[in-house]
């Protein structure tokens, strides 16, 4: 089971990795972080990535067919209904991965990928397992 660290460079590990952090969505803080920032300043990344995790995981119009009952700070579900968020453009990929855990969880793993050289399917599923095995605390 990794930890925040092992986690960030087993990200960069994936082709055409810039950049990663895991990121407290409810502070905007970065847990740990590792490579490039977009901004150069990897704080300031955190809490602009931040800002976009919150929207996806606290409006009901990204919840699965259904609704869902989860609400920032329940115990009931462990993670927000939002697997994760990716956003292109035109030299990159940003790569937004919530992570669940037995307690009421606000992380997620950012991952910042060079367009040309990077696999976004690829990155996904093993950000996702990245994201399962991640230990926190």
């Amino acid at each position: 089971m990794p930890g925040i660290d092992e986690c960030l460079l087993e990200a960069m590990r994936l082709p055409g990795a810039r950049g990663a952090s895991v990121v407290d969505w409810t502070s905007g803080l970065a847990l740990g972080a590792v490579g490039e920032s977009r901004n150069g300043d990897h704080e300031e990344g955190a809490a602009e990535t931040a800002e976009l995790a919150r929207l996806a995981a606290e409006h009901l119009a990204f919840a699965p067919a259904g609704g869902s009952d989860w609400a920032p700070g329940s115990a009931a579900d462990k993670a927000p209904p939002v697997e994760d968020v990716i956003v292109t453009n035109r030299d990159g990929y940003h790569l937004l991965r919530f992570v669940r855990t037995t307690f009421d969880s606000s992380v997620f793993v950012h991952l910042w990928l060079d367009r040309a050289e990077g696999n976004l399917a690829l990155a996904r599923i093993r950000l996702a397992d990245m994201a399962d095995r991640l230990v926190l605390g």
